[in-house]
């Protein structure tokens, strides 16, 4: 991956940006889509729309939700700390004994997610864990009144993780999901700006998947696209412990290209279209089943109005929804490719009905 597109996924990834509060992710990517959209467009909801050749026939639409899953402030105590509830799904093994960075009335403000120390607890609740709603932010306030003149309810709050690449082409990050989709629908936007599509291309950065697929529901409805591909990241199986899931899941690894969803979320005319477009264009690909709703963009996009030929795109991702959330760079790439290949394939008399 180029220096430059690497240190916009670097941006990207690193702000703070739970659903509901997706400001900064949207401006980082607002500004990167300048660069070369014909128009970018916003909705009251927050979602980002960048438009390849507009007025082009059939309207195809990507969806890369730019939220995470974070916090919210609901309580600052006399004493200073604050009390906070979860944004999307937590593994609430994960958040305690982190540190965070709130987005507060200054600006970042550091905390760290307190616990009592382990000397301290009863041997019989070692290891139990401690619920969400027990947790709370220390800032170093001496009391109440200096801990709101920084911070205010309602404020959101996420685990003070940057971007690291490791070995190869390896990188981890908090924001992988699904900021890392988010990136690869602008990734192919840019390539479709060069390519000169039939189609008019949306490329959106959604809001709100964490905690109910809001974004893309309320985005698909405003652009009424007849081809819809989300991009997520997906659950690798390639790491410990997770062998036992690949009967379910499918065997799926880092590094071995876009993960593509076939069942009755998929359009199927779409997916065989992905299908031969990668062949030719010699992306490898990893094929996974989902006998239901997929739970993800995609499925808010394929039953918007009357029904949209939906499409999914996932990046192989390991840890997810944790700080350390571990993808491979050739992926992304090779994910952004094939939006741009398939949707170069596209005009107004292609057919998506499945029969």
């Amino acid at each position: 991956m180029k220096a430059k597109t690497e240190n916009f996924l670097k941006k990207l990834v690193t702000t703070v940006s739970p659903s509901g509060y997706e400001h900064e992710a949207a401006k980082v990517w607002k500004a990167e889509a300048a660069q070369f959209a014909d128009e970018i467009k916003h909705d009251s909801h927050g979602n980002t729309d960048a438009v390849i050749n507009p007025g082009g026939s059939p309207r195809i639409m990507f969806a890369g939700h730019c939220d995470e899953i974070g916090f919210l402030v609901t309580h600052i105590d006399s004493d200073g700390f604050l009390w906070i509830g979860p944004i999307g799904g937590w593994d609430p093994q994960i958040p305690q004994g982190q540190r965070v960075v709130i987005r507060g009335k200054t600006g970042h403000i550091p905390g760290v997610i307190g616990k009592k120390p382990i000397h301290l607890i009863k041997p019989a609740d070692r290891d139990k864990v401690t619920p969400l709603d027990s947790l709370w932010v220390d800032i170093g306030a001496k009391d109440g009144k200096e801990a709101k003149k920084l911070v205010s309810v309602g404020d959101p709050l996420v685990i003070d993780s940057g971007y690291q690449r490791l070995l190869g082409d390896m990188a981890v990050a908090r924001g992988f999901d699904d900021r890392a989709g988010a990136f690869v629908v602008l990734e192919a936007a840019r390539l479709l700006s060069g390519m000169k599509p039939k189609a008019e291309i949306h490329a959106v950065a959604t809001v709100q998947e964490e905690i109910g697929l809001r974004g893309a529901r309320t985005a698909a409805y405003g652009i009424d696209p007849q081809v819809g591909i989300a991009v997520d990241v997906g659950f690798a199986t390639d790491y410990p412990q997770m062998s036992e899931l690949v009967k379910k899941e499918g065997e799926m690894k880092l590094g071995e290209g876009p993960i593509v969803t076939r069942g009755p979320n998929i359009n199927t005319r779409l997916f065989e279209l992905m299908i031969k477009a990668a062949k030719e264009a010699k992306i490898p690909l990893q094929i996974q089943a989902e006998p239901r709703g997929t739970g993800t963009d995609a499925n808010a996009i394929q039953l918007n109005r009357a029904g949209v030929a939906a499409g999914l795109v996932s990046i192989p991702n390991r840890y997810m929804h944790t700080p350390c959330e571990m993808v491979n760079l050739r992926d992304l790439e090779a994910c952004a490719k094939l939006l741009a290949v398939t949707s170069a394939r596209i005009t107004g008399r292609t057919n998506f009905i499945p029969y």
